[in-house]
């Protein structure tokens, strides 16, 4: 029975990305556990492995918490569960846990395997910066044995930088959608009615959605200022999502005069029906690695505004969504003004993301990680007897 254990940060990322992957493995019979930091883990995240470990690491990727103490929990526990594979998700999780079995590979033959969620070096961060985080993405790298990418900037820079071998870089298009759930057919029209009722919209005006944490790098401020430029009363904007950031943008939409049009709608669960009621999706991000929302809003049928970014081209090439460079307040309010007054352009747009988001379904990404796992597997080693 392999054994299998699945590494992030925090819990979040496992329970929004990975639990279909410890449900599909565990089908199979491999033993699945989770490591990640020590806070709340809900019922449906416990249920979907066979043990969890959590750790007191720190989120911030300097701190020496992270290299004190953290690092021989995870050789121990990794060498007493005797682990097949280590497949580790996030920037900090990935370093602590790379650097801490960087001779427990050798010693054992545990495969150790790394996916980027968007290396964190990249053209929006200041070279300084950069220079930084490739300079410990190419420390890291001799401690794993395969690569993930899951853009096709990404993957260029792994093998431009050798951060793996070519043959052990291997580009997946994201953590996969599920198709039978995002689908224009998975909502009702009485479902998008509601919703838009509840928010004061009617039928025939236009509603543009941002589903993102309230956080510097998904640039809030850019979809509030240009919503304002568009002066038009028949449109409204919602926010969807957490964060620090959550009440300065409530008091910017009161400084722009447009609060009465904007809905800030907290932590939502029922995000298909919320793209379903849009006319358009926008991110105007920074910094992504392939988000989420757009290819939920691509599977759904929906229009995508976004950024000009690594990630973003790879799911709105082919005409599938307008692409707006960082911080093009005049570009994004044109782009919105276009998603009104263009329904036809918009909806041929909504009709080529319908066809982009095939190549991202789950049970191919799956499959995907079938055959790296199976690849890995074969160079298992069974280390020798000590004597």
């Amino acid at each position: 029975m392999p054994r299998l254990l699945i590494v992030t940060t925090v819990p979040a990322t496992i329970s929004a990305f990975l639990l279909p992957f410890a449900r599909h493995y565990r089908a199979c019979g491999w033993q699945v556990d989770a490591m990640t930091r020590n806070e709340a883990i809900d019922p449906e995240m416990r249920a979907a492995f066979d043990h969890i470990w959590t750790l007191p690491w720190s989120r911030q990727p300097f701190s020496p918490a992270n290299l004190i103490g953290t690092p021989q929990r995870i050789r121990q526990i990794v060498e007493r569960e005797q682990y097949d594979i280590v497949h580790v998700h996030t920037s900090v999780a990935a370093f602590v846990t790379r650097y801490a079995l960087r001779n427990v590979r050798r010693r054992t033959g545990v495969r150790v395997i790394y996916t980027a969620h968007g290396f964190n070096f990249d053209q929006s961060m200041p070279w300084h910066k950069n220079l930084a985080f490739l300079a410990l993405e190419k420390l890291a790298s001799a401690w794993m044995d395969y690569q993930v990418v899951i853009n096709r900037t990404d993957e260029q820079a792994a093998i431009r930088y050798r951060l793996a071998p070519p043959e052990r870089v291997w580009y997946m298009p994201g953590i996969g959608v599920d198709l039978t759930r995002y689908s224009p057919n998975s909502v009702t029209e009485a479902e998008v009615a509601a919703l838009r009722r509840s928010m004061g919209v009617a039928p025939d005006e236009a509603l543009f959605l941002m589903i993102a944490e309230f956080i510097p790098r998904k640039r809030h401020a850019d979809a509030l200022r240009a919503f304002a430029r568009l002066e038009r009363d028949d449109a409204h904007l919602a926010l969807a999502g957490d964060g620090p950031l959550l009440e300065p943008m409530r008091r910017l939409a009161v400084d722009l005069g447009i609060a009465g049009r904007t809905h800030f709608l907290g932590y939502r669960r029922d995000i298909p029906a919320l793209l379903r009621a849009a006319t358009a999706l926008v991110l105007p991000s920074r910094q992504e690695g392939l988000p989420r929302s757009i290819l939920e809003a691509l599977a759904l049928g929906v229009p995508v505004i976004g950024s000009d970014i690594r990630g973003v081209r790879d799911l709105l090439e082919e005409g599938a969504g307008l692409l707006v460079p960082v911080g093009d307040i005049a570009g994004l309010a044109y782009a919105m003004r276009r998603m009104i007054d263009d329904r036809e352009a918009a909806r041929t747009m909504a009709e080529r993301g319908l066809e982009q988001a095939k190549r991202y379904d789950l049970q191919r990404i799956i499959a995907l990680h079938d055959q790296l796992y199976a690849a890995a597997l074969s160079e298992r080693r069974v280390p020798a007897p000590t004597i």
